[in-house]
């Protein structure tokens, strides 16, 4: 198949992870930490996907202040409010980027897509794609395989089942479902990035762009309510709409037919800016266009068929299984597949329902049915597509890959198939993830039988706090305990122990307000759209700053510009008592702590 005069490279690996997408890179590194071999093909020169500064789609995950997601996700994102305090989207690129290059046992392969596989006995044994920036050939063997391509490219190269389209209504009896199923799907958007000037900006719009003449060409629906249209919204702002609704591709084919929608989508982003600028009042004199997206973001097109198909039920039901290994909670937001296209005579552009947040995800959902050494994670899971409407958005997706990425790692290490995991290695996956500070529905982390063996000097109301197994606030009580600054916590032993890792769990602000007033930025610390309201920034105030460490009154550490939510500080010392002082927040009057033990 390939040219043989072309240069060719073989690498081994125990985990292939195919696509860098926040779901492909949080497995990769999940997976690396593990202690297993890790190779990444990504088909760009970032990672990120639909995250990245190529498309610049906003991370969403599930709905609520105390809701948002943690694990590799938020050390990502703390890194970012560190270093990128007015959100620049090459910087977001590097510090992905960044948290990739920092594992030793993660080997990145970009630019590389991938075009053939070979199998043997129903396995995935290689991989091969095209690097285009050295005109190489790449295979990787591996002993496991985690699809997060978002299109599924493995499914069609190694006879993986998997679905494209809606379901009927009659197969799983999704009240959302349809009539009879077909082939669409959600479709794509190109997005734009704008920014208010204090002078009026002149916009001359290429001349093949798309014409919008009055907001009559973005009635979207007539309310069941008023009977007036509704207008898709095209109000820019620091915190205003993305414009997502730019949509085509859910009534094509949404893997073959990009290039030629990516073409109709840029005629319709310059359009809109037209339309936005030139044609009505809008407000919009002083705002210039700073970038368009030329590399669209999907939403849908392959899924695979797992363990078990995640259905609209199971979610309304708050995802209740017994191997719950992430959770999701943005509504089930179903694009209609018409895009732009739509008319007021036909539906809305995307209808909300309601789900339960969070709702658990099971693993079953995150390995192939019929193909034994395959895993997969992000919006290519084995869902129905109303399901998927729900579980697509990128911090969930990262919840799925970091569980990935970990359940590959205790394969590797007892040479067995990912279906084997469930359910006897589920709860070894599960103490896994919340030990990497992932929050599970349901589930409380267990104290590490040092930290039970120890004398702690806190009040037993505090004691109790730090000590519940829940690292975040809950309906039911805050769950954190309160220090002054200043304050210390001191294991006490009755003989010398070794003490091999202190981990710390504070406050990263759920609501946010300390790291930004603008509300999008409160969700995810993402710009796009840049008003003079934009403020930068700042890392949250109820973060530790600096700490210090002593073994039997000797200090043993000491840690000066801590910025993330999770550490786990390696220490390996022995003694009767190790004192953890807290001495500096990065803005709170007090220490907020979730967590605090040794092991």
């Amino acid at each position: 198949m390939y040219n043989s005069a072309l240069r060719q490279i073989t690498h081994e690996a125990d985990l292939c992870v195919v696509g860098g997408g926040l779901a492909g890179l949080c497995a990769a590194v999940a997976a690396a930490r593990g202690g297993i071999r890790v190779i990444l093909i990504q088909d760009r020169p970032v990672l990120g996907g639909n995250a990245s500064s190529e498309i610049r789609m906003w991370v969403r995950g599930a709905k609520g202040k105390c809701n948002r997601e943690t694990g590799i996700l938020s050390e990502m994102e703390e890194e970012n409010i560190y270093r990128n305090p007015t959100l620049e989207a090459p910087l977001w690129d590097s510090v992905m980027f960044g948290t990739a290059l920092g594992e030793r046992n993660l080997e990145l392969i970009m630019n590389c897509s991938v075009a053939d596989a070979g199998t043997e006995d129903g396995r995935i044994v290689s991989v091969t794609g095209w690097q285009l920036t050295t005109y190489t050939w790449h295979t990787v063997k591996a002993k496991y395989f985690a699809d997060c391509s978002g299109d599924s490219i493995l499914a069609p190269l190694v006879g993986a089942r998997y679905r494209v389209g809606r379901e009927a209504e009659s197969e799983f009896g999704e009240s959302i479902g349809h009539a009879e199923a077909d082939r669409k799907t959600m479709g794509m958007s190109c997005l734009l990035q704008a920014k208010e000037t204090d002078h009026p900006v002149k916009f001359i719009p290429p001349d093949w762009a798309n014409v919008y003449e009055s907001d009559d060409a973005f009635i979207a629906a007539v309310s069941p309510l008023t009977g007036k249209a509704l207008i898709r919204d095209h109000k820019v702002g620091t915190s205003g709409g993305n414009l997502w609704w730019m949509e085509l591709g859910g009534e094509d084919d949404s893997i073959h037919d990009t290039e030629r929608l990516r073409d109709e989508l840029l005629k319709v982003a310059f359009g809109v800016w037209d339309h936005i600028k030139n044609r009505g009042d809008h407000g919009y004199e002083n705002w210039k266009l700073e970038w368009v997206g030329f590399l669209p973001g999907k939403r849908e097109s392959r899924r695979y068929e797992g363990g078990l198909m995640l259905t609209q039920n199971h979610i309304a039901e708050g995802g209740k299984f017994d191997d719950v290994v992430a959770f999701g909670g943005w509504p089930m937001d179903d694009h209609n597949p018409c895009g732009i296209r739509m008319t007021a005579a036909r539906e809305e552009p995307s209808i909300l329902y309601k789900v339960p947040s969070p709702y658990g995800i099971p693993y079953r959902v995150l390995y192939s049915a019929d193909v034994a050494n395959l895993f997969m994670a992000g919006r290519n899971i084995s869902a129905t597509h109303a399901a998927l409407s729900s579980t697509r958005v990128m911090a969930t997706c990262s919840l799925m890959g970091q569980a990935v990425g970990t359940a590959a790692a205790i394969a590797c290490r007892q040479g067995i198939d990912p279906a084997e995991i469930y359910p006897t290695y589920v709860p070894e996956l599960q103490a896994c993830l919340m030990e990497d500070n992932c929050f599970l529905p349901g589930l409380r982390r267990e104290m590490p039988a040092l930290t039970r063996r120890a004398k702690i000097d806190l009040s037993a109301d505090a004691l109790a706090l730090l000590q519940d197994g829940i690292e975040r606030p809950r309906e039911d009580a805050d769950h954190a305990a309160e220090l002054p600054l200043g304050g210390e916590i001191t294991f006490s032993f009755d003989a010398p122990e070794t003490v091999h890792e202190l981990r710390l769990v504070f406050d990263p602000d759920f609501t946010r307000e300390t790291i930004t007033p603008n509300r999008k930025m409160q969700v995810f610390a993402q710009r796009l759209h840049t008003g003079f309201d934009f403020v930068p920034v700042k890392v949250a105030a109820t973060l530790v700053r600096r700490f210090t460490v002593l073994a039997d009154g000797v200090e043993v550490a000491a840690v000066g510009e801590n910025y993330h939510s999770l550490v786990k500080l390696p220490l390996n010392v022995t003694a009767k008592t190790l004192t953890v002082r807290f001495e500096e927040t990065w803005g709170a009057e007090s220490v907020r702590l979730y967590a605090c033990d040794v092991k």
